[in-house]
Formats: C-alpha cells, sequence, structure tokens
C-alpha cells in the first residue's frame, strides 16, 4: 500500500474551489488533519450530490439541446439513466462506510426516440471542481446493433487507513461500474446507470423491443 502526505497533495488542489469542491476533496481522500476539522459523512456527500442534480430539469434541458419537441419523441417513452461515474481519468472514487461505492463524477442520460431515430443527450459534471462535459447523439434504427447492460471492473486507488498527521495509506480496489450500451459499428455510446428497478428493466426492454420492430420493418 502507498502512503501519501495528503495534506501538501491538497493543498494545491484546493487552490480556487468552492467550499462545497473543497469538502468533496477532503472526503475522497478522507484526510482527517486536525487543521481541516469535520469530515464530509458519506450520507452528507450524497445530499450535496442530489442538491445538485435537483437544481436542474434536466429532461427539459435535454429536448433543447437535442432541438425535439416532447409530442415528437414518444415512440418509446423517454427514458434516463444516471450514476456515479467511475471511468474519467481524474475522478476520485470511495467505498463508504454504508458499503456503497461513490465516485467524484455523475452522469446523467436522457434517450428519446422518434419514428425513425434515437436521440441522445449526456451530462457529467464533477464534485470536486467545474469540470463538466456534455455530449448529444443521433442514431438511426437501421445503424444501431444493440442495446445492452453491462457490468465493468475497473480499478481505483482509494484511502484505506488515515491519520490525524495528515499521513493516509492508499490500496488498490474493483469497482463494479454498470452501464446501458447503446452499440454502433465502430462505436458505442455507455451511460453509467445504477441498479436496475422494475421500472428501468421495463424501459430497457422496450427500447429492445422497439429496435427489433423497426429493423424487422
Amino acid at each position: 500500500m502507498a502512503q501519501k502526505d495528503v495534506k501538501k497533495e491538497l493543498d494545491l488542489l484546493m487552490k480556487g474551489r468552492t467550499e462545497e469542491q473543497k469538502n468533496a476533496l477532503k472526503y475522497f481522500y478522507q484526510y482527517k488533519g486536525c487543521i481541516f476539522g469535520h469530515l464530509m459523512t458519506d450520507q452528507e456527500y450524497e445530499q450535496m450530490v442530489v442538491k445538485m442534480i435537483n437544481s436542474t430539469d434536466w429532461k427539459k434541458k435535454a429536448l433543447a439541446k437535442i432541438g425535439m419537441e416532447e409530442e415528437d419523441v414518444q415512440e418509446v417513452r423517454p427514458i434516463h439513466f444516471e450514476g456515479f461515474d467511475y471511468t474519467p481519468k481524474n475522478s476520485l472514487s470511495l467505498y463508504g462506510k454504508d458499503m456503497k461505492w461513490r465516485s467524484s463524477h455523475y452522469q446523467i442520460s436522457w434517450v428519446f426516440c422518434s419514428a425513425t431515430q434515437v436521440y441522445v443527450w449526456q451530462y457529467t459534471f464533477s464534485t470536486i471542481d467545474d469540470t463538466k462535459k456534455e455530449r448529444t447523439e443521433e442514431y438511426f434504427y437501421k445503424d444501431i446493433t444493440n442495446f445492452s447492460t453491462v457490468t465493468e471492473t475497473i480499478e481505483k486507488e482509494v484511502p484505506v487507513k488515515t491519520t490525524c498527521k495528515g499521513d493516509v495509506e492508499f490500496g488498490l480496489k474493483n469497482v463494479e461500474d454498470k452501464q446501458f450500451s447503446i452499440i454502433v459499428p465502430g462505436d458505442r455510446l455507455n451511460c453509467q446507470m445504477e441498479d436496475e428497478d422494475d421500472t428501468l428493466e421495463a424501459s430497457i426492454q422496450g427500447l429492445k423491443a422497439k429496435l427489433r420492430e423497426k429493423k424487422n420493418a
């Protein structure tokens, strides 16, 4: 396991950051140095993310970005995917005391279907800096190879032991990263997702049924 002088690293990372971003950085580094005082809990971090998510009408924003009215994309009921994103190289991850993984990046995706095309709008934001990534894609049904859900294992460096002196030991742990994928020849678009519930599973099956219908037409 590698030991880091976290205080020195955090001093550099925190320059120019907001208080929320600073708190998120301390959370992911699990730095308990006395100078920093309170360390954000798993629940407090999640509440911060929820507040950021609830600050925007993402469906309305997605429709505006693809330039469509909702009544024109009702071939299948609009579906959205969201979840922590562990794939960016600069993302930080933590396995919480409640035995749940969390990341410094969160992704929201909306999928809409018209009579001829599938539209996807995707937005990823960071809780530790001002990084944002937006993506819009359009696919004709005939060009889509498959819709699928995949779970991949990603190795992330996470804190495993901390001290008040500012020393933190880091080790490698495996994160199970679950994604919904739209596959086209030579490319695939991945949408982060949490565990499927019955509603989400039904929506995914509806997309797959619509793809089969369009390809067999």
